[in-house]
C-alpha cells in the first residue's frame, strides 16, 4: 500500500508516523499537543525535515513553554492582555502560562490528545485527534470537543484540520491557530518570503494589538528576510485562495490556510535557524479587541484548516 501510519512510543502519549511509502514523505505527529514534531521529505541527499521540532516527546513535555513550538493555539491565540477578558457581563483570568503581564498561547499546547481513528490507502495516511477541555482554568470555565486531523497526501501535501464543538447551554468565545516554527536549512536571512497582503496590524510595546492597520507590502510577491526582524499579524487579502511561500534556493514550502484563518503571525527568534509561521482564526488578544472572535453556538461545528506542502527545487 503506497501510504501507511504506525503509532509508535509510549502508550499513553504516543506519536504516529504518517508515511508515503512510494517516496519516504512522512509527518510525525505527537498526542501530546497533537502536534507536528516533523515533516520529512526526500531530496537528493535522502530526507530533510522542514519543522523545528523537538527531539522527543520527553522533551516536548520538558520544553514546551521555550517557545511553543508547533503548539495548537485554543481556545485564544496569542497573547491576552493580563490573561482578562469580559464575556457576558462576567471577568475572566486565565490562570495557565503567562510571559510578562500576559497569557499566551491559549490552554491546551500541553493537552494529551486520544488518537481516535487512524486510515492509511491509496491515497493518503491520516490521524484524527481528540481532546476533550473540561473547564477547568477558571478563567474560561466552557467545556469544548476539540478534534484534529491531520493528512498526508502525495505530492508531500499535508493537511490540519481542526473542529471545534460544544454543548453549553450558552455560546463560547474562540479563536484557533498553530504555532509551527519552520527551517530550510542554514539562516533565516538566506530565505525568501512571500504572503498575500498588504496589512500589519499595528502592536503597542506589548505585542498586543492597537486596532489600527498600517499598509504592509513588503512580502506580497517576495521579499527577502536578511535582517529583517518580524513578531508581526498580517491580514491576508480575501479576493483569492491566501497562501504563503517559504523558500530557499534548495527548498519551497507553500502553506494554504482555509478562510478561517485569515490572519498571518510571522516571528523570527533570535537565532534566526528558523520561523514562525502561524495561521489564527483572529488577531492577538481578540477575546478584548474582538478581531476575528468567533461566537460558537451551542451544537455548532468550527473548522480550520490549512495545509504544508514541500517541494525540493
Amino acid at each position: 500500500m503506497p501510504f501507511e501510519t504506525i503509532i509508535t512510543g509510549e502508550l499513553d502519549c504516543p506519536a504516529i508516523i504518517l508515511t508515503d511509502t512510494n517516496t519516504g514523505c512522512e509527518a510525525e505527529i505527537y498526542a501530546f499537543g497533537g502536534l507536528l514534531n516533523a515533516f520529512r521529505i526526500p531530496c537528493e541527499k535522502g530526507l530533510i525535515n522542514v519543522v523545528d521540532g523537538f527531539i522527543s516527546v520527553s522533551d516536548a513535555k520538558a520544553n514546551i513553554t521555550k517557545g511553543f513550538k508547533s503548539t495548537k493555539l485554543s481556545p485564544f491565540v496569542c497573547r491576552m492582555e493580563k490573561g482578562h477578558y469580559t464575556f457576558g457581563a462576567k471577568d475572566y483570568t486565565v490562570q495557565k502560562h503567562f510571559l510578562g503581564n500576559h497569557a499566551i498561547h491559549g490552554l491546551l499546547y500541553d493537552a494529551v490528545f486520544q488518537i481516535k481513528n487512524t486510515e492509511a490507502d491509496n491515497n493518503k495516511a491520516s490521524v484524527t485527534l481528540e481532546y476533550f477541555y473540561d473547564g477547568n482554568d477558571k478563567g474560561f470555565p466552557f467545556p469544548y470537543t476539540i478534534t484534529i486531523n491531520w493528512k498526508l497526501e502525495t505530492g508531500n501535501k499535508l493537511t490540519a484540520t481542526t473542529t471545534v464543538s460544544h454543548q453549553n447551554l450558552h455560546t463560547i468565545p474562540l479563536a484557533d491557530g498553530w504555532h509551527p516554527y519552520f527551517t530550510l536549512g542554514g539562516s533565516v536571512d538566506e530565505w525568501l518570503l512571500q504572503f498575500d497582503s498588504h496589512t500589519q496590524l499595528e502592536y503597542n510595546e506589548d505585542l498586543l494589538p492597537t486596532g489600527r492597520k498600517l499598509e504592509d507590502e513588503r512580502f506580497r510577491n517576495g521579499g527577502s528576510l536578511e535582517n529583517i526582524m518580524l513578531d508581526n499579524s498580517f491580514v491576508l487579502d480575501s479576493h483569492a485562495q491566501p497562501k504563503c511561500v517559504l523558500q530557499n534556493d534548495r527548498l519551497r514550502l507553500t502553506i494554504e490556510p482555509g478562510k478561517t484563518y485569515p490572519v498571518l503571525q510571522v516571528y523570527i527568534p533570535p537565532h534566526r535557524k528558523s520561523i514562525a509561521i502561524e495561521n489564527l482564526s483572529g488577531a492577538p488578544d481578540n477575546f478584548n479587541n474582538g478581531i476575528g472572535l468567533i461566537l460558537l453556538r451551542a451544537d455548532e461545528k468550527q473548522v480550520f484548516s490549512t495545509t504544508y506542502q514541500v517541494t525540493a527545487l
